[in-house]
């Protein structure tokens, strides 16, 4: 049997599993008038507003300061009808799930939604201008901010969230989600859009990192990798099925630092100026300015008669104990 036999054997029983498939955009929705953006596309339109932020940086081609403006002008407003396009998918999508208004409303809903989040960028802007600050200062190994723009994954991280963050705030469904975890499978790095993060916001490596929708991080604080700000438990409703929407993730109030692998879960605050150690498990509040590490073992030393003693004395030149 020949590749295309094969081929034609399968595509019926794969329409079969599609026709079935109650979610599924093609059957439907399509027919409802309905066509939610594909992960691709909504990905170049997050790519495409990054790259209007910091022109020259993160697009594919080199900008001319002689036309910027121009260019800036006509790459927004074309980005922003397709973005207006797949938030309108998902309103409506979200509608006949629900039973919701009309399909007019929903194109209301989405044009103020977009209209919200180009009034918004230079405020996201200046932001992500002082977390490019915050990772060069913070980070002895970065040359220059412009290395942090063009090579840090968590600029990148940072920068999709914060434009996702402002469509989450507008109650676009979908599309915010989507821009986080095409993020996530990009930097590693994975920040839920609805958490709040202040300014001059840093992940170092970021490799790991887990910041949970209800997280409400401060100014001035600094993550490295493997860092988990997560929920502790999951309440159930009486009939056994998750609560969605309540407060679970932790708090971390200003100049907060956070070690590689520390875990910190629940609607729990970590006081402003704390240091969190590596691998530490925290599970409670703690208060400004506290110190939290992992309790170290004493070190051994091994005795003539072969032995072992602690050391709780000086070392002497050769590392033991005396």
């Amino acid at each position: 049997m020949q590749l295309d036999d094969y081929v034609d054997k399968s595509i019926p029983r794969i329409m079969d599993g599609i026709a079935k498939c109650q979610e599924c955009p093609v059957v439907s929705h399509i027919e409802k008038g309905i066509r939610l953006a594909g992960q691709r596309a909504v990905a170049r339109v997050q790519e495409e507003l990054i790259a209007v932020l910091f022109p020259g940086c993160h697009g594919y081609e080199q900008m001319e300061l002689g036309d910027l403006q121009t260019a800036l002008s006509a790459q927004l407003k074309k980005t922003a009808a397709a973005l207006k396009d797949q938030v309108l998918s998902a309103f409506a999508y979200e509608s006949e799930k629900t039973n919701g208004g009309a399909y007019s409303e929903q194109a209301e809903k989405a044009e103020k939604a977009v209209g919200w989040l180009i009034e918004s960028l230079h405020d996201v802007q200046s932001v992500l201008q002082r977390d490019i600050v915050a990772a060069y200062e913070g980070d002895p190994a970065a040359k220059s901010t412009m290395e942090v723009v063009l090579s840090y994954p968590c600029f990148k991280a940072i920068a999709t969230h914060r434009i996702a963050h402002v469509l989450y705030e507008a109650g676009v469904p979908l599309i915010p989600r989507m821009m986080s975890e095409y993020a996530h499978a990009q930097t590693g790095i994975d920040i839920h859009p609805g958490a709040k993060i202040g300014e001059a916001f840093f992940i170092d490596h970021g490799t790991g990192v887990v910041i949970g929708e209800t997280c409400v991080v401060g100014r001035n604080v600094k993550t490295y990798q493997g860092v988990t700000l997560g929920a502790l438990s999951f309440p159930k409703d009486k009939d056994g099925k998750l609560i969605k929407g309540i407060k679970r993730h932790p708090n971390v109030e200003d100049n907060v630092t956070i070690y590689s692998g520390a875990t910190i879960l629940g609607n729990i605050t970590i006081g402003k100026g704390s240091v969190i150690g590596g691998n530490v498990w925290l599970t409670h509040s703690v208060p400004p300015y506290s110190k939290v590490y992992n309790r170290q073992p004493t070190p051994l030393v091994k005795q003539a008669n072969g032995q072992w003693r602690t050391v709780d004395g000086p070392w002497n030149d050769l590392g033991v104990g005396i």
